[in-house]
């Protein structure tokens, strides 16, 4: 593996346990944010919808425009989708 492959790889690392940190630490905040992706399932604009109002509702903060999002914020909408859609086909 090259070397600006794994500085690239540490720093998604290093962005996703932040990530998952800041959603430690607020009780409640992985309840609402699905609450908020279910709230927005089946929108064309689901993702930006879904990530605009987890800024607003949450203490996580995750960039208005998809091209500012770093790659953890992108995976964390994109497992909160796939959960909705999951939950979704169970009824």
């Amino acid at each position: 593996m090259s070397s600006s492959n794994e500085i690239t790889k540490a720093r998604a690392l290093s962005e996703l346990r932040q990530f998952l940190k800041k959603l430690l630490l607020e009780p409640g905040t992985l309840e609402t944010t699905l609450e908020i992706a279910k709230r927005h399932y089946g929108d064309h604009k689901m993702l930006d919808k879904v990530a605009e109002d987890i800024t607003n509702e949450t203490l996580v903060k995750i960039p208005e425009d998809p091209e500012e999002r770093s790659e953890a914020d992108k995976l964390f909408l994109e497992l909160l989708k796939e959960v909705v859609e999951e939950s979704q086909a169970l009824y």
